[in-house]
């Protein structure tokens, strides 16, 4: 994206350095050649986008309210994304065109500094979280899709490390115990609820944006994501 007379944010910046420099998440370049392969292996697979914008000197994510005319998951809230067409090249690619399709967020308004280790779905799919970076907000004109869309929303994504407005639920599956996190996000007079694995995937990356762990135990199911630490 050419954003030369955009003014960056500091804190957004050392977010773009930190993510590409870290061992810690897959680098593009890796990630993008592992995905190809890995791909025609498992044809369930999805990609998200955790765009990322600085509002108030806080970070925000964009979120969504899925329509209810949806067979699957109607009315509920989740990130921009969907399922690996077959003329994608990569996780990156899906996320940024799912992105457009559901709320117009043109792809070259998106940087995108890094993709996380995927989340594995109780019915076998692959998610894969692709972090992005917004630097101009003002140049998003959101369209949602009425068909896949009900609402855009955003929500400040420190609030996935913090107790309040967090509910929870001790689930089991398969002999794992584990637990649902539920945040209660308020904005323009309406109540979102944050949950499952669209609220998992947010504890993950707040966690990795802030560098801390949350002030709850996760306890995230051990299928959704082998390498995340349940403790």
């Amino acid at each position: 994206m050419d954003s030369n007379n955009i003014t960056r944010s500091p804190k957004l910046l050392d977010l773009l350095q930190r993510f590409r420099q870290s061992a810690s998440v897959s680098p593009l370049s890796v990630a993008a050649e592992s995905n190809q392969s890995e791909r025609f292996k498992r044809p369930n697979r999805a990609a998200v986008l955790i765009c990322l914008f600085e509002e108030g000197h806080d970070i925000h994510v964009i979120l969504t309210k899925r329509s209810s005319k949806l067979s699957s998951h109607s009315g509920e809230v989740s990130l921009p994304g969907g399922r690996t067409d077959e003329g994608d090249k990569d996780d990156i690619e899906t996320a940024l065109r799912e992105a457009k399709e559901e709320i117009g967020l043109d792809p070259a308004l998106v940087d995108v500094v890094t993709v996380l280790e995927p989340f594995i779905t109780k019915g076998n799919v692959t998610v894969v979280p692709v972090i992005g970076i917004l630097w101009d907000k003002q140049l998003f004109n959101p369209v949602p899709n009425a068909e896949e869309v009900e609402s855009i929303f955003y929500a400040p994504l420190e609030m996935f490390l913090k107790n309040k407005n967090r509910r929870q639920e001790e689930k089991e599956f398969q002999g794992d115990k584990y637990v649902l996190h539920y945040f209660d996000h308020e904005t323009n007079n309406k109540v979102y609820v944050i949950w499952a694995l669209t609220a998992g995937i947010l504890i993950a990356a707040a966690s990795l944006v802030y560098q801390r762990q949350p002030d709850f135990q996760p306890r995230m199911p051990s299928f959704w994501n082998k390498n995340y630490s349940r403790s």
